[in-house]
């Protein structure tokens, strides 16, 4: 037991205290990623997706019924051209003086006719504009949903953007936790070592290391998954942030 009590009251070497550094001296730092401007990030995502191209076409498909259904009307006119060839019957009436002759002739020939033809129907004469009204009102739904959609994704990027934005600032605090906790960790060991601090005490500022230690790795796993996401958004990639000591 004296020896023990000895060993926690001896005094730190001159080299220790050299060595020891405050935690402003040493601290890791995190490159925070330059992101673009949020309206970039938006326009990318809308041209990036899926839903949102879809609905384009969707209005293309709708302009493309409106102008059909314009002249919807022309399919009940038409031309119309008949070919046959075969063996036909020719009859001719021969007359003289009071007689009239009937002869018939047998032979092989073509007959052809050519003819225009224009039908009325009496539903579609009716139904006309009814039908070009429900075309255009199709391609003003079809427009408001592609708003619709074009709202949804900013929201998301908006949400997203913010995400990824806190959860760097998140990660930025914890770099620097970590960076002042490692520093009082080195010196606390150093000083363990030299005897001037009991095991408890070295013990229980070895457990909070590591508290922060996690909380630095779970920041930069959050951070990392938010930005990916985003990436994921926008259809493109941004860069990585460095860490560095200092």
């Amino acid at each position: 037991m004296n020896m023990a009590n000895n060993v926690m009251a001896q005094t730190p070497s001159v080299k220790a205290v050299q060595q020891k550094k405050s935690a402003t001296d040493t601290a890791l730092t995190i490159t925070e990623v330059d992101f673009p401007p949020l309206l970039v990030l938006i326009d990318s995502a809308i041209q990036h997706n899926a839903m949102a191209s879809y609905r384009s076409w969707e209005i293309k498909a709708k302009e493309a019924n409106v102008s059909t259904q314009k002249i919807y009307w022309l399919r009940n006119m038409g031309l119309q051209a008949d070919t046959r060839y075969g063996t036909f019957d020719n009859f001719s009436s021969t007359a003289n003086g009071q007689s009239t002759t009937l002869q018939s002739i047998t032979n092989k020939q073509m007959n052809y006719g050519v003819g225009l033809y224009i039908k009325m129907p009496v539903f579609d004469v009716i139904n006309r504009k009814t039908q070009v009204k429900q075309a255009m009102a199709e391609v003003e739904q079809a427009k408001s949903l592609q708003q619709a959609q074009r709202d949804e994704i900013e929201q998301i990027v908006i949400k997203q953007y913010e995400e990824v934005l806190l959860k760097q600032r998140l990660l930025s605090i914890k770099s620097q936790n970590l960076g002042s906790a490692t520093v009082n960790y080195e010196m606390v060991e150093k000083e363990f070592r030299n005897g001037t601090i009991p095991i408890a005490e070295y013990v229980r500022l070895s457990d909070m290391t590591s508290r922060i230690k996690s909380e630095y790795e779970m920041a930069k796993s959050d951070f990392i998954v938010a930005k990916k996401i985003l990436e994921q958004i926008v259809g493109f990639s941004f860069k990585n942030p460095v860490l560095s000591e200092k």
